[in-house]
């Protein structure tokens, strides 16, 4: 069963610090076990925060980047290069100034990729990448970074939208309640099983979601749990009402 721990800091600078310290330990970690390590990347601001942090962390010196995996957790189906796109933002942050192996750099579909503006057969793709890298099964996760919205969504996958019953590793939704509408996002089934689960928030926008999440509400938030850990990063303000 998963075990679930809440980390409270004072604000969200803190929070990005502390994120980073604790990633740039975890690829060290999974590397010592594995040779290799895999990451699944969120967005957002804090998100962007921590990725310009471990470029500043002397510890990031010790992970062999070029056996690092990166995936994402969801994306904005919009074009390559697009500054809303998740890739576009960690790109800037850190990733342009690793020296990572781009062919484990994986990439969602971009809408002007080699399926065009079909994010069906975007979904699909991604989903054929993350079985090979598994040799047949969803590949192996380490840490999956989440952030968590305002409503308690996670990744692309929102309360109450259909896209939640999905079962292909990688889903397209096309009616998001957030702009833009037309997204690729992993499932909840693949978010669950990966080895951790980091839930990372800011902000008292945030605090009467992940209060329910952590009672134990039907939120996609509650539901994004690790195989062996699921962890839960806020700061003061998005912990005001656990």
């Amino acid at each position: 069963m998963s075990e679930t721990v809440v980390v409270v800091v004072p604000d969200a600078d803190i929070l990005a610090s502390t994120v980073a310290a604790r990633l740039v330990i975890r690829i060290i970690d999974a590397q010592a076990v594995h040779g290799t390590a895999s990451v699944v990347l969120t967005g957002g601001r804090v998100a962007a925060k921590v990725l310009r942090t471990v470029r500043e962390l002397p510890a990031a010196a010790a992970i062999d980047w070029s056996r690092v995996d990166l995936w994402w957790g969801d994306e904005r189906f919009l074009p390559s290069g697009d500054p809303d796109r998740n890739e576009t933002q960690a790109r800037e942050a850190l990733l342009d100034a690793l020296p990572l192996d781009p062919a484990r750099v994986h990439a969602m579909p971009a809408s002007d990729g080699p399926d065009g503006d079909d994010a069906t057969a975007a979904a699909a793709r991604y989903t054929a990448e993350l079985t090979a890298a598994g040799d047949g099964r969803v590949a192996r996760f380490d840490v999956l970074m989440l952030g968590v919205g305002e409503d308690g969504h996670v990744a692309s996958l929102f309360p109450g939208h259909p896209v939640l019953k999905e079962e292909g590793a990688a889903v397209a939704t096309f009616d998001s309640p957030k702009p833009p509408p037309t997204r690729v996002t992993l499932s909840l089934a693949t978010i669950r099983g990966a080895d951790e689960v980091w839930l990372v928030a800011a902000g008292a926008d945030k605090a009467g979601p992940i209060a329910s999440a952590l009672a134990g509400g039907d939120l996609p938030a509650a539901r994004a749990q690790g195989v062996r850990k699921t962890l839960w990063l806020l700061d003061q303000a998005a912990a005001a009402n656990r």
